[in-house]
């Protein structure tokens, strides 16, 4: 079978397409690195400070500013190239994490080292993440891009699964300097992915005139959120997501105190436990990319979550935790990458920076919350118990989802399709007609 009827199979659509190819390969790669720094990140705190709470802390110092920035982040992805804008993220990630790699290699690093480091990953993010996300419809497509969020989360989970196991390994071996290492060398392979695109292939989404005045930049945020509130689909994922985030994926907070001080499986136990979860995500995510997207799976998914959070907090057992683990990876993905296809198939095309930046905020920018709230628990009750409270709220807010969903008109609540919905009018700007390339290769232009 060759490569053309491979690509065209269902479920791997998206990979027909030779710019995303390239952005699935390093980003694959890439990844990997960026896991097996989580996981360090948050080993290297602990070991420096012995405190859950201060994860929470880490939290707030990566996605606070999120929280804070990432809807003038959409203004910024809708305003510039995505292609070149991604560049320059990319490249200031890998400056930091090669930063980490040093102070740790050099015995240096203290923990305000670690939390500086991480706020600038933290401005980092909000820009590259509705970036990131809009640009998948520029390399596939509107009728591909659905497959290709699934095939991203397919990705990303596959690196959850290889990134904290190798991180654990590898920091019982060599210590956490390594994981940076590697992280930061990572970072080669989606800068040269985007450095040999071609430029041609990729379908630029309308731009509009970037605002000159502070009226004109409110006025866009506030068509982005506009339009989010009056679709009701959309502001149904988006309110799942931000409880399901909030409460529901502190992995990175709870597991670490959780493997070390009630199950007692040091940081290989840890890397494993979250390598679980990341299996459990692939699995989830390709049952997407090949089974077809239904909004139901977002409120199934948060069920599942919640369900399997619960009993992680009641079962103080590493082989079960394991397989709770699975559950809870599933049932996460499942929220994320429906919710994530909806926006992505409903939103038109020059709004697509400003709606996925609500997205990310809600998705990331409510981590701080998260992350201080299930920190404290965590320090006074015990992570067990944080992690149980966590998976009830989650599984509350799908039953109340279910309720909302059914109230919806049918319209808006069946199975998704690719359909393209006019847009509704852009006041503050004037929409320019990109649909050629511009001559100009913006990678290039960054030499």
């Amino acid at each position: 079978m060759n490569r053309r009827s491979i690509t065209s199979a269902r479920g791997l659509s998206a990979l027909s397409h030779r710019n995303y190819r390239l952005f699935f390969g390093g980003q694959l790669v890439s990844l990997v690195g960026t896991w097996m720094t989580a996981v360090a990140q948050s080993w290297l705190i602990l070991q420096l400070t012995g405190n859950p709470f201060d994860l929470g802390l880490l939290t707030v110092a990566q996605f606070g500013p999120v929280l804070i920035l990432g809807l003038f982040g959409g203004l910024i992805a809708d305003g510039l190239p995505k292609r070149r804008t991604l560049y320059v993220t990319q490249t200031v990630a890998m400056a930091v994490s090669f930063t980490l790699f040093v102070l740790a290699a050099t015995h240096t690093v203290q923990v305000w080292h670690v939390f500086v480091l991480a706020t600038i990953m933290g401005v980092r993010n909000s820009v590259d993440m509705p970036t990131r996300q809009a640009f998948a419809v520029e390399m596939v497509g509107r009728e591909d891009v659905g497959n290709a969020v699934a095939l991203n989360s397919a990705m990303f989970n596959v690196a959850r699964i290889l990134g904290p196991a190798i991180a654990g390994l590898a920091i019982g071996a060599f210590g956490v300097s390594f994981a940076f290492l590697i992280d930061a060398l990572s970072f080669l392979a989606v800068l040269f992915a985007m450095f040999v695109m071609t430029e041609a292939e990729l379908r630029p989404a309308p731009r509009f005139v970037r605002p000159t005045s502070v009226t004109e930049v409110f006025t866009n945020l506030g068509e982005g959120l506009g339009y989010v509130r009056r679709t009701g689909m959309i502001l149904l994922s988006v309110t799942i997501v931000g409880f399901v985030a909030t409460f529901g994926m502190n992995f990175t907070i709870l597991i670490p105190p959780l493997a070390a001080d009630f199950l007692h499986v040091g940081a290989s136990g840890y890397g494993f436990l979250m390598a679980a979860s990341g299996l459990g995500s692939l699995l989830a995510a390709l049952a997407i990319a090949f089974g077809g997207t239904r909004a139901t799976r977002m409120l199934t998914g948060a069920i599942v979550l919640g369900v399997a959070e619960i009993f992680i907090g009641v079962v103080s057992n590493y082989s079960i935790d394991l397989l709770l683990m699975f559950a809870a990876g599933a049932g996460a993905i499942s929220v994320m990458a429906t919710a994530n296809t909806v926006i992505q198939l409903e939103v038109p095309d020059e709004l697509r920076g400003r709606v996925m930046s609500v997205y990310t905020t809600v998705n990331a920018g409510t981590s701080p919350i998260g992350g201080l709230l299930f920190g404290a628990i965590a320090a006074n009750a015990g992570a067990p118990e944080a992690i149980a409270i966590g998976g009830a709220v989650s599984l509350a807010a799908a039953l109340i989802g279910i309720v909302w969903y059914r109230r919806l008109p049918p319209s808006a609540s069946g199975s998704l399709t690719l359909r393209k919905r006019p847009a509704p009018p852009l006041t503050a700007v004037r929409v320019l007609d990109e649909a050629g390339p511009s001559g100009a290769d913006p990678a290039r232009a960054l030499d």
